[in-house]
């Protein structure tokens, strides 16, 4: 049973589709929207052998020809480097304007696809089919494309919406334990700034830290509520002018402790898990939200086997520091989104460096 959300968007709305089995229509998908017959399909080594040949058979069926090129896999490889080379397989294929560039993987492919996409001939089309829970509900949604620089994650990047996103949940029987855990983070980020009902849904599973615990009506809803969060939200705040930027809930010291430990010690899911429970001790710190939430928040995150302490080598001026180069500063205050009740969330500048410091410094391990 399929499920559509529509990303209603003022220059172009699309669908995204849900269906177990559907990788193998996707070149049935893609026909229906009236692309352009050349397809470049961007995948990594893993993802490729599982189910880059389904896909490009898929296309090749629908009448697509179809072309592809491999990034490896890790978020250490979302960079201009690696843009470059989709760039290179672009030009030695002759992608057209009409042209479409595919991505088959996780949040990073399809960051980068994206990016490619948006910039190649000053924008050519883009369609996301998702292998990562992460990608699924997150990464896939929204039109954000990028990649990162030394300094900061995603701090280069365009806005470019994909013609259509296309989930198949069966694709996930072959996703690491680790990487299903991080997804998970972005589905508990859903449940704390947007839906109450998906929070309590989730809080009724025993086990949310692998698959196999995981009844596939409650994997069906989570997508579902997922999706349809984040397509509501983009859908009033495409390039996030104000309401988008609660999606970033737990990204703020999130995305700091992943640049400070080189995108390798952890994964994205993991960071945000801990920069939730950064933003729930916050928000509880400002008197805005009840410590029997924070709780439940954060029993959640440890029932997805996430993180709920700092990596224990870092630094918490360092991370005061890093906080200053993200994307969500302005005028040089950073904002944070903070908690007020399950399902609602506030965006504030006004978080003093001492709370910060002292939520950090409680987080940290105990020797």
């Amino acid at each position: 049973m399929a499920s559509v959300i529509t990303v209603n968007l003022p220059q172009q709305s699309y669908e995204i589709t849900i269906a177990p089995g559907s990788l193998n229509r996707l070149g049935e998908y893609m026909g229906d929207l009236k692309l352009g017959h050349k397809v470049l399909l961007v995948s990594n080594p893993t993802i490729f052998q599982h189910y880059g040949q389904r896909a490009i058979a898929s296309l090749q069926a629908a009448g697509f020809e179809v072309v592809h090129h491999i990034i490896p896999p890790g978020e250490q490889y979302k960079t201009l480097n690696s843009i470059q080379k989709i760039y290179d397989a672009a030009l030695a294929n002759r992608l057209e304007r009409s042209s479409t560039m595919l991505a088959l993987g996780g949040g990073v492919i399809g960051d980068m696809t994206g990016f490619a996409s948006a910039t190649w001939l000053r924008g050519i089309n883009f369609v996301q089919v998702p292998t990562s829970l992460l990608g699924m509900v997150d990464a896939a949604i929204g039109g954000k494309t990028g990649v990162n620089h030394p300094q900061g994650k995603n701090l280069i990047g365009a806005f470019h919406q994909p013609s259509l996103v296309l989930i198949d949940p069966d694709v996930l029987q072959t996703l690491p334990v680790r990487e299903l855990r991080g997804g998970m983070a972005e589905v508990i980020k859903y449940g704390v700034i947007w839906d109450a009902e998906l929070f309590a849904q989730m809080e009724k599973s025993k086990n949310l830290s692998q698959l196999r615990y995981i009844k596939a009506e409650l994997m069906d809803f989570i997508l579902t509520c997922s999706c349809q969060a984040k397509a509501d939200v983009v859908s009033k705040d495409e390039k996030e002018a104000g309401l988008r930027a609660i999606l970033n809930y737990g990204h703020t010291i999130g995305h700091a402790v992943e640049s400070l430990t080189g995108y390798t010690q952890l994964i994205h899911g993991e960071a945000v898990a801990i920069g939730m429970v950064a933003a729930g001790q916050i928000a509880v710190q400002l008197g805005i939200w009840q410590s029997e939430d924070t709780q439940r928040q954060d029993a959640l995150i440890q029932k997805a086997g996430l993180p709920t302490k700092l990596p224990a080598d870092l630094d918490i001026d360092a991370i005061v520091d890093a906080l200053q180069t993200d994307k969500k500063v302005k005028d040089g205050k950073v904002r944070f989104i903070l908690p007020t009740q399950i399902g609602v969330v506030e965006i504030t500048d006004k978080v003093p460096a001492n709370t910060i410091r002292q939520v950090l410094a409680d987080m940290k391990p105990s020797a």
